[in-house]
């Protein structure tokens, strides 16, 4: 007979929140006495994460949503692409239509086909221009 743990894997150290009455006394004092620290974001601060709300909304709308995963192996590799995609080949209008991490130096004369590339099986496409 094989004897399965009921341990997590992981274990979580700190636990960032809000100050919204579902952290009542008793639950605070719970999550406490499992060992996990607690961080309480300031008072009256509703815009504090608003740029890690940004970049999880846009994992979600633009990869995950659109994949069916099958373990954590597979949610790790999606990942891994979508942050390769964003910061090599995405471009911004905020930088001018820029890259935000570009491999190749943006003043090289860009001459010859253009070809379509893809990230998780057509998913993610951007467009490269082979250089001269």
């Amino acid at each position: 007979m094989k004897i399965i743990s009921a341990r997590p894997r992981y274990t979580t150290q700190y636990l960032i929140h809000d100050r919204d009455g579902k952290y009542c006394p008793a639950l605070q004092q719970l999550i406490e006495d499992a060992g996990v620290t607690r961080g309480p974001l300031p008072p009256q601060s509703p815009n504090l994460n608003a740029y890690a709300e940004r970049w999880v909304r846009s994992v979600k709308e633009e990869c995950l949503a659109r994949l069916i995963l099958f373990g954590e192996a597979a949610l790790r590799h999606a990942l891994t692409q979508y942050v390769a995609h964003v910061h090599h080949e995405r471009n911004r209008q905020g930088k001018a239509n820029g890259l935000l991490f570009p491999t190749a130096s943006p003043d090289a004369e860009r001459v010859g086909p253009i070809q379509c590339r893809e990230r998780l099986g057509g998913l993610l496409k951007y467009y490269t221009c082979e250089a001269a």
